[in-house]
């Protein structure tokens, strides 16, 4: 496997959130309040200003995108910016959205976190067509990884802190069920940041303060690890033509000057290929009338 490229050194604060659409790699920089579009084929980048901390931005059928902002659910277009939807918890709790997914069905799921990184306030929520939100577990931090099985029977959702991803049935109405411990991390210093799920069933998660990205099988084994010049990886998304392309969101949050002197590529985009391929970015289907 060749060594990842880093394809865009925007120096992003916290970049998160990677999705492949339309050609092109979108993502976040939650603490720098902005959108970011990279194609790949072109090297062409644009960037649009957020109103607050956006999250994360999916695909929407119709056309724009979900995205989510400390004060609630948006939809997002290049050319109109951001336009208000819902909110998503009281403001009181000081949460704000943080990883997300789409599945096959058009679901939008995604979860919440204590935005001081304190208060084991963080839910995870699943978004339906009319706007209304359903609740499917609670009680954590930082939440991330969400993520599905390419058969649609396995639900991922990691509690980062905790540093355990944990594995759900899912129902054919997206009921969760069967709760169980799919992967711990015992790795020192890093913790289990964004997840993606490949079109064999292995899951790749980024580590946080780990330079790098694992490959772990439906077993729960980790098969493969990758390293990239950043400390601090948050996400993988597959993309490109035959989505055979791991591109990875780092970030420079809670570096010293001394960290990011000798590490300068935190904060980039990295690209690596990869032998297999991901799954497609679904679409959320959410009626905006």
């Amino acid at each position: 496997m060749t060594a990842p490229t880093c394809v865009w050194d925007l120096k992003a604060t916290l970049g998160e959130g990677p999705i492949w659409h339309g050609d092109a790699v979108w993502f976040v920089d939650i603490k720098g309040h902005r959108v970011h579009c990279y194609i790949p084929a072109t090297g062409e980048t644009t960037s649009w200003d957020a109103p607050d901390q956006v999250t994360f931005v999916a695909p929407r059928v119709g056309g724009g995108f979900v995205a989510g902002l400390k004060s609630g659910l948006h939809h997002f277009t290049p050319e109109l910016g951001f336009t208000f939807i819902s909110e998503i918890e009281d403001a009181g709790l000081d949460n704000r959205p943080n990883d997300s997914t789409v599945d096959a069905q058009g679901r939008l799921w995604f979860g919440t976190m204590h935005d001081g990184e304190e208060a084991d306030s963080g839910a995870l929520y699943r978004l339906e067509a009319d706007g209304s939100l359903t609740k499917h577990d609670a009680g954590i931090c930082i939440t991330n990884g969400p993520a599905v099985s390419p058969d649609g029977a396995t639900f991922y959702h990691t509690d980062t802190l905790g540093k355990v991803i944990w594995a759900f049935d899912v129902g054919a109405d997206g009921a969760l069920s069967n709760k169980r411990e799919f992967f711990r991390l015992t790795i020192d210093d890093a913790w289990p940041d964004g997840s993606v799920v490949d079109a064999e069933g292995f899951v790749w998660t980024a580590l946080w303060g780990g330079r790098g990205a694992i490959r772990i099988s439906p077993q729960g084994q980790v098969v493969q690890r990758v390293e990239l010049p950043a400390i601090n990886v948050t996400k993988p998304c597959f993309g490109g033509p035959d989505l055979k392309t791991l591109y990875f969101t780092t970030a420079r949050k809670g570096l010293s000057d001394e960290q990011l002197a000798a590490n300068p590529l935190c904060g980039g985009l990295f690209a690596l290929p990869v032998d297999v391929a991901g799954q497609p970015q679904y679409e959320v289907r959410l009626d905006l009338r």
